[in-house]
């Protein structure tokens, strides 16, 4: 009886009852961040596996600080270091920072350092010899960077994926004949406000990077229809969203092409794009029928209601559409709905700008689509508040529709 009593008192301690990879199973299950947290409260032992299966972070530290992260986060997979426009430290993340996260992050695959605008090509280099497992940077507005770091960035990360370097103005085409050496799997890249690129520069670019999803050349002002062209045909089956924003010298050339090759093409944004016609975007609204979900084509003076008729009435997946400043576009545009049996699915409308919509047009649209979340009508003279009320329009508990310049606008079509 009493060495009954004696078994039926032992205890067991968790630690030594499960291995290392046994806690780890159970910090695995665990799904909410604050569990995860808690976890690392227990004792010293789960902390550090904690800490050692952590994947991201996001911190603001100098290079002191990095080592002890480093030490403690070994697993690390993305790091976010990135500053805010309005609210940065200084002198926030300098050279010897990235020299610090290159040898103590090695199995770091995200980073972002947009906004640390301390950091320079000497910095860079550290990244392009420290961290061949990288993905996916984000150095945009570090308007230090050239080719120079960037180029050595390409040569030592060839998996990456996703580059993004909005307001690199320093950045040429030898960046691109770089990433298209060394990144054939390049998927996303960002080159806002870089105006050395030109057409060389995108023709070189997907020479060697054949899957490119994302490409944004907004306010590139160098790039025309030959780039354009060039990177159609070569990423003709990848290609899903193309920014040309107040890319001036694009052209109908340019749009004929991705109707021709990019059938899977969701988001085509060609705002202040001036010499492109309704002949071109017909063809692609038919073209790419199927797959279009976000059109911004806002200062495009050509555009009549011919080919926005031609939208409405084949692009049935359309989720957002601007064509502000578009002064040809008329009530008619929306007639086509009339005859139509299913429902558009357009959820944001921005028609600023346009004095010969009227009312009218408006009604016909919203008696084809119950799904509009925003709608803009500013500077429309022929639409206000009071005359929508006048004729009974019934807007969705849900949308929003700026009359004045009152409220958010999404930020979809940027």
């Amino acid at each position: 009886m009493a060495s009954s009593a004696d078994s039926s008192s032992i205890t067991v301690c968790i630690n030594e009852a499960l291995t290392d990879d046994e806690l780890r199973s159970v910090l695995a299950k665990l799904e909410s961040q604050r569990d995860k947290e808690s976890f690392g409260l227990v004792c010293k032992r789960w902390l550090h596996l904690q800490s050692t299966e952590r994947k991201r972070l996001s911190a603001r530290a100098g290079p002191h600080m990095l080592r002890r992260m480093a030490d403690r986060f070994s697993r690390l997979h993305e790091l976010d270091l990135s500053q805010s426009t309005s609210r940065s430290f200084y002198p926030g993340v300098i050279d010897s920072d990235l020299r610090v996260i290159a040898h103590g992050f090695k199995c770091l695959r995200v980073l972002n350092l947009q906004n640390c605008k301390g950091i320079s090509d000497s910095g860079v280099l550290f990244i392009g010899s420290g961290l061949s497992s990288l993905e996916s940077l984000d150095v945009s507005y570090c308007r230090k960077l050239t080719d120079k770091g960037l180029s050595a960035v390409a040569e030592g990360c060839s998996d990456l994926r996703s580059l993004y370097l909005a307001g690199c103005r320093c950045v040429t085409d030898g960046l691109l004949r770089a990433l298209s050496k060394n990144c054939h799997y390049l998927e996303e890249l960002g080159l806002q406000g870089c105006t050395s690129i030109t057409d060389s520069g995108l023709t070189d670019l997907v020479s060697g990077c054949q899957q490119i999803k994302f490409l944004d050349v907004n306010k590139c002002s160098n790039i025309g229809d030959i780039g354009v062209s060039s990177v159609s045909m070569s990423c003709s089956s990848s290609l899903k969203t193309l920014k040309l924003l107040d890319c001036t010298k694009i052209g109908d050339e340019s749009i004929l092409s991705l109707a021709r090759f990019c059938k899977n093409l969701e988001t085509l944004i060609i705002g202040g794009c001036r010499d492109i016609s309704d002949a071109s975007i017909t063809l692609l609204a038919i073209s790419c029928k199927s797959n279009l979900k976000n059109l911004r084509m806002d200062w495009c003076l050509n555009i009549t209601d011919s080919s926005l008729s031609c939208i409405l009435a084949q692009c049935r997946n359309l989720k957002a559409l601007d064509i502000g400043c578009c002064e040809e576009v008329t009530d008619a545009a929306f007639q086509g709905l009339n005859g139509g049996e299913n429902e558009l699915s357009l959820k944001v409308l921005k028609v600023s700008n346009c004095p010969k919509i009227t009312v009218t047009g408006i009604g016909m649209l919203l008696d084809k689509c119950d799904s509009l979340e925003y709608l803009d009508v500013r500077s429309c003279p022929n639409i206000t508040k009071a005359g929508c009320d006048e004729a009974g329009l019934q807007f969705s508990e849900c949308c929003k529709v700026n009359f004045t310049g009152s409220l958010c606008e999404p930020d979809v079509l940027l």
